[in-house]
């Protein structure tokens, strides 16, 4: 069996580089919550925070314990335990779709709260429930989708935010992206006794607060906000909201499901790089952490985060799942998330994750068959849609407008005749996650030329957009908008059908690299 060493050189930096990705979304979710609801800071650093961090932790130590597990039953000492962190989708969902509509009406924080975490709950139940079916629909769905439709939710939203964020302070960022290359991609590193994640924070920072980019004003700014607000159960007021969160608690089956394809797309990614974890054991983790968030008032549930092939990459074991959300919890309960950015420059930290986009990328180009790839990139496309669609949005509303038809609103025509199909973008952006996995299961059993996986997909895409699970913004059966991707599917299956026909007269077999 042999002993499992719980700390490795490369904790370190994956650590440091989980920690501020999901620090990250931690911070977004916040400001949503204080700069776009409205909800005051005191209830948000009191119950919502401790109890998201609270949920994170149980996750990482869940998930280190697996590993642990797997690394005795082995004899490896190569092992790489999951990342855990928070559902990126799931925060904006939450606060736009239910948050800031109920907070508006009625200015009451625990009755809001209490009503998005119901909807968590749902999410939960759809993960606990789903557990048990992961590894049949991880047999089901070739891998070369899994891993493309990983990709490309890394590439877009682990990458290219990062980049752009490194672009916008190129002194610090492009010097930790070159010791990235240098360290990470290239087989000789420079500094070889010195972990690279301190390298980079230690450079960055100092390059940051010699060139003035650091102000020791916001150091003391962000010490105001200390306290110490440790995690409470908060039970009251479920039964007075349920009327209330009913309308709300349809939107949480689509992300569930999204979750869900997500945590088996991240468990499949782990598995080719040797860590073969329980699917079950993983989903049950996710969904009862979320539940138990949810108890401490938390309405943001927690996931299996991408990137574990990156973290395996630099050497990564047990350590940097504990240490990450361990330092999440911490933040949390002591209101300190701002702290470590007013020292450390973020765009020290965020070419890490530029890294991590790179070689989950890398291997599904790696992994998959050549004649595979083509499928590669219609995962892409969906990702880059809901990327595109969210920055359009925001952009939009920061001029304090929204696209529609009225008199303080962007037409769609208006964008459409200015080169932007928004349409278009919302149709292929809303749903991403699910539409990403269904459409490349249409790519590569067409080009496996096994055509009834292929009509199964198609006919599944009909019925989920039937139901407004994808392609629309909202659930709902046989909506307008909706009704021509049902015929669309359906087309594409009966052209299968034929294909299926044409195999079967000539004695067409499937394609075999």
């Amino acid at each position: 069996m042999g002993h499992v060493s719980f700390w490795k050189k490369g904790d370190f930096a994956a650590s440091f580089g989980l920690f501020v990705n999901v620090l990250t979304d931690f911070l977004v979710m916040i400001s949503l919550l204080i700069a776009v609801v409205g909800m005051p800071k005191e209830f948000i650093f009191n119950r919502i925070v401790p109890g998201f961090g609270f949920a994170v932790l149980l996750s990482g130590i869940m998930f280190a314990y697996f590993a642990y597990k797997l690394a005795k039953k082995t004899g490896r000492k190569d092992i790489t335990a999951l990342p855990s962190g928070s559902s990126s989708p799931g925060i904006f969902l939450i606060v736009f779709v239910i948050m800031l509509p109920l907070y508006h009406q009625t200015k009451d924080a625990a009755f809001t709260t209490t009503v998005a975490v119901m909807w968590c709950f749902v999410e939960a139940a759809i993960l606990i429930i789903g557990a048990f079916l992961g590894e049949t629909i991880r047999k089901l769905v070739p891998r070369t989708v899994l891993l493309a439709a990983l990709a490309g939710l890394a590439f877009v939203f682990l990458g290219m935010n990062p980049m752009l964020q490194s672009f916008e302070m190129p002194v610090v960022a492009f010097v930790a992206i070159i010791i990235i290359f240098m360290n990470w991609l290239s087989k000789h590193p420079i500094f070889k006794k010195i972990p690279t994640g301190l390298l980079l924070i230690v450079i960055g920072t100092a390059i940051a607060w010699i060139a003035g980019y650091q102000n020791p004003a916001d150091v003391t700014e962000a010490l105001k906000s200390f306290g110490f607000n440790p995690p409470m159960l908060h039970l009251n007021g479920f039964a007075d909201s349920f009327n209330a969160a009913l309308p709300y608690l349809l939107t949480a089956v689509p992300l569930g499901l999204s979750n869900y394809i997500f945590n088996l797309e991240n468990v499949e990614a782990a598995a080719v790089c040797g860590d073969e974890y329980k699917t079950r054991d993983v989903m049950l983790t996710n969904g009862i952490c979320s539940a138990i968030g949810g108890l401490c008032g938390n309405p943001f549930p927690v996931t299996v985060y991408v990137g574990h092939a990156g973290w395996k990459e630099v050497g990564a074991g047990l350590g940097y799942s504990i240490a990450s959300s361990a330092a999440i919890f911490l933040l949390s309960i002591f209101s300190l998330m701002g702290l470590l950015l007013a020292v450390v420059p973020i765009a020290a930290i965020v070419p890490m994750l530029v890294f991590i986009a790179i070689v989950t990328g890398h291997q599904v180009v790696k992994e998959s068959p050549k004649f595979e790839a083509p499928a590669i990139f219609v995962c892409f496309f969906p990702w880059v849609a809901t990327w595109a669609l969210t920055a359009v949005n925001n952009a939009i509303s920061a001029t304090g407008m929204s696209v529609g038809n009225g008199a303080d609103q962007v037409s769609s025509h208006a964008l459409h005749n200015a080169g932007l199909f928004y349409d278009g973008l919302v149709a292929l952006g809303n749903g991403a996650p699910i539409t990403s996995v269904i459409w490349g299961c249409i790519a590569v059993f067409t080009i496996r030329n096994t055509p009834i996986g292929g009509i199964i997909a198609a006919v599944l895409g009909a019925v989920l957009t039937f139901v407004g699970a994808i392609h629309t913004s909202t659930l709902g059966l046989a909506q307008e908008i909706a009704m021509p991707f049902v015929w669309g599917y359906l087309l594409m299956a009966a052209f299968l059908v034929y294909k299926l026909y044409v195999n079967k007269k000539d004695n067409i077999g499937p394609v075999i690299e």
